[in-house]
């Protein structure tokens, strides 16, 4: 049968036409199973993971990778003042930071002054939103703006690296 021809059944014949059909009819045993393997991914090619698109650049340590090409970044500090961060990543900056506006009135947003500790901005959120919460208002929903503006501040100093 070519790809162009069509048969018709009556169902009787279809379901037995059907039931005596092999795919794999004539295929090697190898073959089946090379077929299965690639039936996986679906028939589309793949290549080796990890870095370097899987191909061996020598074998390295942890301790290599630090400061190299592929920093780590440590939005927790999880790594301690040792956790390397990504290049233009913000940092936090020492005392006498400069602050862009978005950050004061996100710090703003929080009741924070300008020279707020890292310390201070997350127990000061985590007091805000126990307070502004519908569920802590008996369901009232009257502060729900006020716990958007808080939550979004909150937001862009954890990804400016405030906290």
């Amino acid at each position: 049968m070519r790809a162009s021809e069509y048969w018709q059944f009556c169902l009787e014949h279809v379901r037995e036409y059907n039931n005596s059909y092999n795919f794999f009819a004539g295929m090697s045993e190898d073959a089946v199973v090379q077929y299965q393997k690639e039936a996986i991914t679906g028939h589309r090619p793949t290549w080796k993971m990890g870095s370097l698109g899987g191909k061996r650049a020598g074998k390295r340590s942890r301790g290599e990778f630090r400061g190299s090409e592929w920093p780590t970044d440590d939005p927790f500090s999880l790594l301690g003042e040792t956790g390397a961060r990504r290049p233009g990543h913000a940092k936090t900056a020492p005392e006498g930071r400069k602050i862009l506006n978005a950050q004061r009135r996100a710090l703003d947003a929080l009741g924070l002054e300008a020279d707020a500790k890292r310390a201070d901005i997350k127990p000061r959120f985590k007091m805000l939103v126990k307070r502004h919460h519908p569920d802590a208002n008996g369901g009232d929903r009257g502060s729900e703006g006020r716990l958007r503006e808080i939550i979004q501040a909150y937001n862009y100093l954890k990804s400016a690296g405030f906290c």
